[in-house]
């Protein structure tokens, strides 16, 4: 585990950044949505799955256990 150790804290903090990113977001989305009444922003309603945090931190994920496997099958 030591050699995953460093790895895996940066992923770790790649995970928390895209969580306050994201709930700043949307924080301004939910500001900008009561000023408008019920009317949903063109931005999130053409891409709404950019601010959807959860995909985010799915591809980090798997990019970074995608990382270790190719790593272990390189290796032996």
């Amino acid at each position: 585990m030591g050699i995953w150790a460093v790895p895996l804290i940066i992923v770790v903090l790649i995970i928390c950044i895209i969580g306050f990113v994201s709930v700043k977001k949307w924080n301004k989305a939910e500001a900008v949505i009561g000023a408008q009444g019920s009317q949903i922003p063109a931005e999130i309603e053409d891409h709404p799955f950019t601010l959807n945090p959860i995909i985010w931190i799915a591809l980090v994920a798997v990019f970074f256990i995608g990382i270790v496997i190719f790593y272990y099958a390189t290796s032996s």
